[in-house]
């Protein structure tokens, strides 16, 4: 049956009247700004774009954001949202009805069922005390032959072992997992019984001298399907096979848990975020910066940072993000701190301060050795990524290309940047560019222009790659695109000389590939 009203808040939205009541009676709202408010209501808990809201509203004409902005804001006029406490703007994502929505005639039965809930919110509370956790369910043998249970526990119990070494996830230990084997289960209850925000589960198929395995991941406190894929593979060696695909998922599934936890944050209040939701917000708006290149979202993002470490000066992470927005200052033209050295000295600093409070945390390492890296300290950037190797085998970023790529092994770091695009989905500007400066540095330039052209078009204002760009339209002889590029770039930055600004940041070991790096940039034009 319909529902004819639904309660949010104070206010109750009847379906019939399409009208809107509160404490001191009707609410006057003009149509469309009714039918946005019942949009946001009847999706309340998840970000609804703006697309999708004007698909809906204004399905038959096409209208602006303007249409859109105003209805929103007559509607949190309407209600007394003048603070944005119910009807949130989740940036560059839509709007947020935030808060539980019933059906009129549930309201009886919500106030019987509240130790229950009370008892639901504690757990909730419980579920993330600072890191997302998981639970790795037992794979199912589908392969009908119980004797075989051998190969579906066995890549169930590697896959807990591998994700226990990502320090940011927290995995719920085998025995509590292993009571759903042979269970039909719902991710949701598995979620409330065990405290976690994820769960994954898959299947083994074996058929003949052919295995299957299929892995999905589930976000336990909405049942929503994040992720999923399979693999079939040759059965030679059945401990190869189990290694293998327990590494390519372990990866895999902490950069979508990664980016899940960035979209959870995000609707969260203010009010409950802890250090480590200021930490993902942090980095969220780091990433943003790296693509947009607007200074605000940099210092936006440091000032978050910030607040995590005010929060808990222990935890290490946000040292290491915030040496790495202090290196992009550094490192990127359009900052005050451009080539600055306290800015490299502050980047250090930060570095070497999240390695001493979690000498066992991978990313402080391989952060140590990225900012190592730009001060020309290649030997103990190498050694400092070393650790990080050795702690997490299956370490994946493009900062360990860029680290190889800088200390002259430039194969070994193709090969890096690769696999790691191909196990984060969600991988950034800076791999592409970084891959394509790789290639540049082999001589290898037709790939090198095809990577550096679509970082430069994803990233229009960041003019790292553009010097790249151009050096790499030098050395293929093509004067008209080098000179073309050439423009772009002293345009975007009209100071930039070859001696005083491409020189510093030709930070490899070897001379030859800082000289061959200048080279190109002379052949295109640009000025000494």
């Amino acid at each position: 049956m319909p529902r004819k009203s639904l309660q949010f808040a104070s206010f109750t939205l009847d379906l019939e009247r399409l009208c809107l009541r509160g404490p001191a009676g009707e609410v006057e709202l003009r149509p469309k700004s009714f039918e946005v408010l019942r949009y946001l209501v009847e999706h309340a808990g998840r970000v609804a774009s703006k697309e999708e809201v004007m698909a809906a509203v204004w399905s038959d004409v096409t209208v602006t954001d303007d249409s859109l902005i105003r209805c929103i804001s007559e509607v949190r006029q309407a209600i007394g949202d003048e603070n944005q406490r119910i009807i949130k703007t989740v940036p560059r994502r839509g709007y947020l009805l935030d808060g539980a929505v019933l059906p009129r005639h549930e309201l009886a039965d919500s106030h019987a069922s509240g130790t229950a809930q009370s008892l639901q919110s504690h757990k909730e509370a419980d579920r993330m005390p600072g890191r997302p956790s998981i639970a790795v369910l037992p794979f199912a043998n589908l392969s009908g032959n119980s004797e075989e249970d051998y190969l579906s526990n066995g890549v169930s119990e590697d896959i807990i072992i591998e994700l226990s070494r990502f320090s940011e996830l927290q995995v719920i230990a085998w025995h509590s997992s292993f009571q759903y084997k042979g269970k039909a289960v719902d991710e949701r209850q598995v979620g409330r019984e065990l405290g976690v925000n994820y769960v994954l589960q898959g299947s083994v198929r074996r058929a003949n001298d052919r295995v299957r395995i299929t892995a999905q991941l589930v976000d336990a406190e909405t049942g929503a399907h994040l992720w999923g894929d399979r693999y079939d593979r040759n059965l030679d060696n059945v401990f190869a096979v189990q290694d293998e695909v327990v590494r390519t998922i372990a990866p895999l599934l902490v950069a979508h848990v990664r980016k899940a936890e960035v979209e959870r944050t995000l609707l969260k209040p203010p009010a409950t975020w802890q250090a480590y939701h200021y930490f993902m917000r942090g980095l969220d708006l780091h990433l943003t910066y790296q693509s947009s290149q607007h200074v605000a979202a940099l210092h936006e993002a440091r000032r978050l940072l910030e607040q995590s470490i005010s929060i808990d000066p222990t935890y290490a992470r946000p040292y290491s993000a915030l040496a790495i927005s202090h290196l992009s200052s550094w490192a990127n033209y359009g900052d005050s701190g451009f080539l600055r050295p306290s800015e490299l000295d502050r980047a250090h600093q930060f570095a070497r301060q999240a390695v001493q409070l979690d000498p066992q945390l991978a990313y402080a390492q391989v952060t140590f050795a990225h900012v190592l890296t730009w001060g020309r300290q290649h030997e103990v950037a190498l050694g400092a990524l070393d650790r990080a190797l050795r702690l997490n085998p299956n370490y994946s970023h493009w900062q360990v290309a860029a680290i190889l790529m800088f200390a002259g092994e430039l194969e070994r770091a193709v090969e890096s940047m690769q696999a790691y695009m191909r196990l984060d989905p969600y991988y950034p500007t800076s791999a592409i560019g970084w891959l394509g400066v790789a290639y540049c540095t082999l001589g290898r330039l037709s790939e090198a222009q095809r990577y550096l052209s679509e970082a430069v078009a994803r990233s229009p204002n960041r003019a790292m790659f553009q010097y790249w760009l151009a050096a790499t339209y030098g050395h293929m002889g093509r004067a008209d695109a080098a000179r073309e590029q050439a423009n772009t770039l002293l345009k975007l930055q009209p100071s930039f000389t070859i001696t005083g600004t491409a020189r510093p940041l030709g930070v490899f070991r070897r001379t030859s590939h800082t000289d061959y790096f200048l080279e190109g940039l002379r052949r295109s034009g640009l000025p000494q």
